[in-house]
C-alpha cells in the first residue's frame, strides 16, 4: 500500500479503479503552405467548430453547475474572437507561409508566457485558458473526435490536472472520483467539482502520477485527502465502512426534511440558498430552504452583452419571487469587477481589482446603472418577499447615499403608478473589516446584516482568493474573523437588525454551534447543504 496526500475539495468516499487521464496532444508540426488565404479558411473553420463545442460544454455546465460556474465557457468563447489572439495567427500564417495548426500553438505559447508572466493573479490565471482553447483550435484542425470509448465500468480519474472544460466533459455516471497532481482548491476546476458532487482531492504532486497506472485500486479520502494505492485488507474495510455510514447520513438528511431549523433548547433559526440564478430556483425548493438568503443579481450582466434592461431585470426578478410563492428572497445588487469583469462595463485593468473599482463602488460613480437595478427591484417587490443587500460597504457616507437612491426611486414610481411593496427589506454585507468596526453606526440605517465570509477572510488576512501561492497562509476559523463576525451580531441586535451569514462559512457546521452562540439568526448556504446545516442545528444545545 502506498499512500499520498493532497487538499480534499469535495468531501467523500471512494474506493475503485484507476483511470489515468489521457489527453490529446498531438505533436505539432511545421508545414510549408502556398496558399495562406485557405489556411486562414481552415482556421476560420476550426474557430468555427471550436466555439460550437464550447457552447454544448457551456450548456452541459448550466445544467449541471449553473450560471456563475458555467461563466468560464463564455470567456473561452470571447477569447476565440479577441482581435490581438487572431492577428498573431493570422500574421504568423501570412508572413511565414506555415499552417494553422503551427500558428495556433506559437500564439498560444506567446500569449500564455505573457500572462503567466503578470503579476496579478487573475490574469496569470489566463494563461492556462489561452493554452485550453488553443488546444481546442488544433484539435478542430486535426479534425480529431471526441468519442472517448471505453468501458461502463465506474473509475476513480488520475490526472496532472483538469481544464475547466474537460472537467465539465467528464461523464459522471462513470467517474468515482477525481485526483490531481496539481490545481488550487480556488481553481475553477475544484469549484466545479464542489458542484457536481464528485469526490475529489488536488495537489496530490508528481510522485503521485509516476506510481499510478490504468487497473490499480485505490481508496480517495476527500475529507483527509488522502489517497490509498492498492490499500491493505484494513484500510480498505475501514474506508468502506466510513463511505457506508457517509452514505447513511446523507439518506438520514432526507428524513429532515419540512422539520423546524430548532436546536434541542428551543432556539429557531433561518436556513436559506445561496444561487446565481432563476435557474437554480428548484434546488432550491428540493433541499427545502426557507428562503433565498442570497441571489447574485450580477447573472444579468455577465450573461449579456449589454446592460439589462429595467425589464429584463424586473422579469428575471419577478420569476424568482413568484417562485419562492412569498418565502424570503434576498437579492444582492451589482457586484461586478474584481474575478467577475464585463467588457461593456469598459472597467481599467488595475493592479490588485479586489481592492478595486467593483460592486456599489461602481453603482455609486455610475449611477444610472444603480437607478435601473433598484426600479426593476422595487417592481418586483409587488410580486413575493424581497429584500434588497448591497455589497461591498465601507462607509456610513455610502449607505447614507444608498438610502437616498432607494427614497428617489421609490417616489419616482409611486408618481408614475407602479405598484411597489413598502414592506421591502434593506441590508448590507459585511465583507469588509471596516463594515464590521463601524457595525455600530450602520445597524441603525438597515433592516439586517448578511456577513459575506469569502471576502471578509480575504481582506481581514490579507489573502488574495484568487492566489493560490497564499493559501497556505489562510486561516477561515482565524480568531479575527470570528471576532469581527461576534462584534456584528452584537450591534445589530443591539439596533434591531438581524444577521445572516451567506459566505462559505455559514455551511461549515464544524462552527454552527459557534454562530449560533454570538446570536447569528440566518444560515444562507448552498442548497445541497441546507439539510446538513439543519441537522447541525438540531443536535446543538444552547442551554449548557
Amino acid at each position: 500500500m502506498t499512500i499520498f496526500n493532497g487538499k480534499g475539495v469535495y468531501g467523500a468516499v471512494a474506493l475503485g479503479r484507476i483511470s489515468v487521464f489521457k489527453r490529446r496532444e498531438a505533436a505539432v508540426k511545421r508545414l510549408h503552405i502556398e496558399d495562406t488565404e485557405a489556411e486562414k479558411a481552415r482556421l476560420a473553420a476550426a474557430k468555427e467548430a471550436a466555439t460550437a463545442q464550447l457552447q454544448e460544454i457551456y450548456d452541459k455546465a448550466l445544467k449541471e453547475v449553473g450560471e456563475q460556474n458555467a461563466q468560464i465557457f463564455e470567456i473561452h468563447m470571447m477569447m476565440i474572437e479577441d482581435d490581438d489572439y487572431n492577428e498573431s495567427i493570422e500574421s504568423i500564417i501570412d508572413t511565414q507561409s506555415v499552417n494553422a495548426e503551427y500558428a495556433v500553438a506559437v500564439t498560444a505559447d506567446n500569449f500564455a508566457e505573457m500572462f503567466a508572466s503578470m503579476e496579478d493573479a487573475y490574469m496569470q490565471a489566463r494563461s492556462a485558458d489561452v493554452r485550453d482553447i488553443s488546444n481546442r483550435i488544433i484539435a478542430c484542425l486535426s479534425d480529431e473526435g471526441n468519442d472517448e470509448g471505453g468501458s461502463d465500468e465506474k473509475v476513480i480519474i488520475c490526472a496532472d490536472d483538469l481544464a475547466p472544460s474537460e472537467t465539465v466533459l467528464l461523464d459522471k455516471d462513470r467517474v468515482l472520483a477525481f485526483v490531481t497532481a496539481y490545481g488550487s482548491s480556488n481553481s475553477h476546476t475544484a469549484i466545479l467539482a464542489r458542484n457536481m458532487n464528485i469526490p475529489a482531492i488536488i495537489g496530490a504532486g508528481d510522485d503521485f502520477l509516476k506510481a499510478v497506472s490504468d487497473g490499480m485500486f485505490a481508496a480517495v479520502d476527500g475529507y483527509t485527502g488522502e489517497i490509498f494505492i492498492e490499500p491493505d485488507d484494513e484500510t480498505r474495510t475501514r474506508l468502506e465502512k466510513k463511505q457506508r455510514e457517509d452514505e447513511e447520513k446523507k439518506r438520514l438528511l432526507q428524513d429532515l426534511k419540512g422539520k423546524e431549523n430548532v436546536t434541542l433548547d428551543g432556539t429557531k433559526i433561518n436556513i436559506y440558498a445561496n444561487i446565481g440564478g432563476v435557474d437554480h430556483i428548484g434546488a432550491v425548493l428540493a433541499n427545502d430552504a426557507g428562503g433565498i438568503g442570497l441571489f447574485r443579481s450580477e447573472f444579468l450582466y455577465l450573461e449579456s452583452s449589454d446592460y439589462p434592461t429595467e425589464d429584463q431585470q424586473f422579469a428575471a426578478y419577478k420569476k424568482v419571487l413568484e417562485s419562492m410563492a412569498g418565502k424570503k428572497v434576498i437579492i444582492r445588487t451589482l457586484d461586478i469587477g474584481a474575478d467577475k469583469q464585463v467588457d461593456y462595463f469598459g472597467l481599467a485593468k488595475e493592479e490588485n481589482p479586489a481592492l478595486g473599482f467593483r460592486a456599489i463602488r461602481i453603482c455609486l460613480t455610475r449611477p444610472e446603472i444603480f437607478k435601473t437595478q433598484l426600479r426593476a427591484l422595487y417592481r418586483a417587490s409587488a410580486f413575493g418577499n424581497l429584500g434588497i443587500m448591497f455589497p461591498m460597504i465601507t462607509s456610513v457616507s455610502e449607505l447614507e447615499k444608498i438610502m437616498e437612491m432607494c427614497s428617489k426611486v421609490k417616489g419616482e414610481l409611486k408618481a408614475e403608478g407602479i405598484a411597489f411593496s413598502e414592506k421591502v427589506e434593506l441590508g448590507i454585507m459585511i465583507e469588509t473589516p471596516a463594515a464590521a468596526v463601524i457595525s455600530d453606526r450602520l445597524a441603525p440605517m438597515v433592516d439586517f446584516f448578511s456577513v459575506g465570509t469569502n471576502d471578509l477572510t480575504q481582506y481581514t488576512l490579507a489573502c488574495d482568493r484568487q492566489n493560490a501561492a497564499v493559501e497556505q497562509f489562510v486561516d477561515t476559523h482565524h480568531e479575527a474573523i470570528l471576532r469581527l463576525i461576534e462584534m456584528s451580531a452584537k450591534n445589530a441586535h443591539a439596533n434591531g437588525a438581524w444577521i445572516g451569514i451567506c459566505g462559505e462559512l455559514a455551511a461549515d457546521t464544524s462552527l454552527t454551534e459557534t454562530f449560533l452562540r454570538m446570536g447569528i439568526d440566518e444560515l444562507s448556504v448552498s442548497p445541497t447543504f441546507v439539510l446538513k446545516v439543519r441537522d447541525a442545528v438540531r443536535h446543538t444545545d444552547l442551554s449548557k
